[in-house]
């Protein structure tokens, strides 16, 4: 990857469309659009995915309970989506059943839920539709009390009547999955950078043509020209549209605090579906060796820059789950892990965040008195490669051209064109002999065939090699990310090129080791070493410790 920014003298040419942020929304619209012939730059304030899109329970999934809102096209179109994901990125996404347990009360009922499970199979007709025979979804089952208990035997057996198990999907690692947009788009001829903020936007003829980007890793600002900007911010939407305009929207978006907490694994294969005392539904999902637990569902006041996990959200959050087991699964000495995010929401009319719409909705700035600029609001991860494609025909619309068809939704994205998908991640030790077997299958997951490049990095210096943690994730990843994935920041790499830090902040000896790593590469002192290490540890420190 080229950081675009880094080869502009102090003006760009002219852009179909320039796209003002990196997550998963911004890196769909840039992939959807440059594949169909459009000209296209995308720039993001901080590293792509580093926001709202690495803050979800890593599922690509239907939203079993949005039925209970009358949600059908919204549960429909992730379904769709989900298939979809499931062939163009085989290698990050995977089958994974999920349990219900069904009790007395009137939302866990078996009778209720079976009638849930009917309908999702219905909206899922096409699930068996997909490139690989191992991504195909069974239909749900339902089970007796024993044989829930064999899957799940802390949850509470008084009042247990049976459950149900029912199939979605999940991501492994969605940073990298998001960074597999941004690199396709790229792929078809998109510009991109990270760490270039969009400050302020230039009208020519009453129309903005002009957008100033600051790079904040040389502060510097270039002038780049566009047809059309389409504001992909997330939580940020309005800030931005404040920012670059000095204009006010009359578009709001509700932000919503979700947190996830990674802990003791409660089940081998299975994510948990768990009621909570107050009628919310959480995930205990497996991950790792551990269990993810997520999401929460709350209100958020205020800038989300200065969004962070606090102890009070993690309390409430370890009470809830508590009391849905009826015994002490999380306590402060047993969490890993913990992070968050926000989560922009259109539906602004909801009692509570938690039974507010996923819709997303496109805001033509024409009709605020701001001609020449897009705004994309909420959305779901599920469904942002179709956001994306009903984004690119109203850019069509907008530039009055006509645009080949869509591709995205079978063309591999980059590093995932992987024909057979279980011969090739069985065969892996054959191919590399020399390699741990650990080391293989993270490899051959979350880089697909691009495994092959970071192998022969690895195979330059015998301390590249070796594994750094359980997973078997390597050094030479890390020389990888900052050659070829635009990785600048000790956080890049922990938290959105590896999993190095996702699992909470290594030890101090491994941290030392990929900051030495990366500051070979990009030319650190000692004084920009410590930094890094420093930033990296206060943002992975539990608020507790």
């Amino acid at each position: 990857m080229n950081r675009y920014i880094d080869t502009i003298q102090a003006e760009s040419p002219l852009f179909d469309v320039v796209v003002i942020g990196g997550g998963i929304s911004g890196a769909c619209v840039a992939y959807e659009a440059a594949s169909r012939g459009l000209s296209v730059a995308l720039f993001e304030k901080s590293d792509f995915g580093g926001a709202t899109s690495a803050a979800t329970s890593k599922l690509i999934h239907g939203g079993l309970r949005y039925l209970n809102y009358l949600e059908f096209g919204l549960v429909r179109e992730s379904l769709r989506e989900r298939r979809i994901l499931e062939d163009i990125a085989p290698n990050l996404v995977y089958p994974l059943p999920f349990l219900i347990p069904n009790y007395g009360n009137l939302k866990s009922n078996k009778w209720i839920i079976k009638a849930g499970m009917l309908l999702y199979d219905l909206l899922s007709f096409d699930k068996g539709k997909t490139r690989h025979s191992s991504k195909k979804l069974p239909h749900h089952q339902s089970l007796k009390k024993g044989q829930v208990l064999d899957i799940a035997p802390m949850l509470p057996p008084d009042g247990l009547t049976g459950g149900a198990v029912y199939y979605d999907c999940q991501s492994i690692a969605p940073e990298r999955l998001t960074l597999a947009f941004v690199r396709s788009a790229e792929a078809y001829g998109a510009e991109v950078s990270n760490y270039s903020e969009v400050v302020h936007l230039e009208k020519v003829d009453g129309r903005f043509r002009t957008a100033i980007i600051k790079d904040s890793l040389k502060n510097r600002e270039v002038r780049i020209h566009g047809k059309l900007f389409v504001n992909s911010g997330g939580p940020w939407a309005e800030r931005i549209i404040k920012k670059v305009s000095g204009q006010e929207t009359s578009h709001s978006v509700r932000m919503s605090e979700g947190i996830h907490l990674i802990g003791p694994q409660i089940t081998r294969d299975h994510a948990l579906v768990m009621l909570t005392p107050g009628g919310r539904h959480f995930f205990a999902i497996p991950w790792r060796g551990h269990s993810l637990y997520g999401t929460t569902d709350r209100d958020y006041q205020g800038s989300p820059d200065d969004y962070h996990v606090s102890r009070e959200s993690i309390d409430e959050f370890i009470e809830e789950i508590n009391s849905s087991f009826g015994k002490t699964i999380l306590d402060y000495s047993n969490i890993v892990h913990a992070y968050g995010g926000l989560r922009p929401l259109t539906d602004t009319h909801t009692e509570s965040t938690y039974k507010s719409s996923r819709k997303y909705e496109i805001i033509d700035g024409e009709e605020e008195g701001l001609p020449g600029l897009l705004t994309v609001e909420g959305g779901k991860y599920t469904t942002s490669r179709n956001l994306a494609q009903t984004t690119i025909k109203a850019i069509g619309k907008k530039l009055k051209i006509t645009l080949s068809r869509s591709r995205t939704a079978h063309a591999p994205l980059v590093g995932c064109d992987i024909p057979q998908l279980t011969d090739f991640l069985s065969t892996r030790k054959e191919v590399y002999p020399d390699m741990e077997s650990s080391t293989l299958h993270t490899l051959a997951t979350i880089y697909g065939t691009e495994m092959d490049a970071v192998i022969q990095i690895a195979r330059q210096k015998p301390e590249w090699k070796e594994p750094l943690n359980k997973d078997g994730e390597i050094l030479a990843q890390v020389v990888f990310a900052v050659r070829n994935e635009m990785a600048v920041h000790l956080l890049d790499v922990l938290q959105r090129r590896t999993g190095l830090g996702t699992l909470g902040l290594p030890n101090d000896e491994t941290l030392q080791k990929i900051a030495d790593t990366m500051a070979v590469e990009l030319g650190w002192n000692q004084q920009q070493i410590s930094k890094e290490i420093e930033i990296a540890k206060n943002y992975l420190r539990l608020p507790f410790r």
